[in-house]
């Protein structure tokens, strides 16, 4: 399955939302720096998801906020 991923880095509350467009809004508290809050995106979703680290994969936007993710 692959998602559209909007993400708030540095934010207060680390969470998950789904917007009525089918994107989901993720904040995390890491800052986007040294690849920080990617892997705490990654981990906020596996959680989210119920699934391994492993079977969450950044394709597109690594440095972007808007990232396509392929789960599981």
């Amino acid at each position: 399955m692959r998602i559209w991923v909007r993400v708030k880095p540095q934010a207060r509350r680390q969470e998950v939302k789904k917007s009525a467009g089918g994107e989901y809004l993720v904040s995390v508290h890491a800052a986007p720096r040294e690849g920080k809050a990617n892997a705490a995106l990654i981990e906020l979703l596996a959680h989210y998801f119920s699934i391994s680290k492993s079977s969450v994969k950044i394709i597109r936007g690594k440095s972007s906020r808007r990232k396509l993710l392929e789960i599981g």
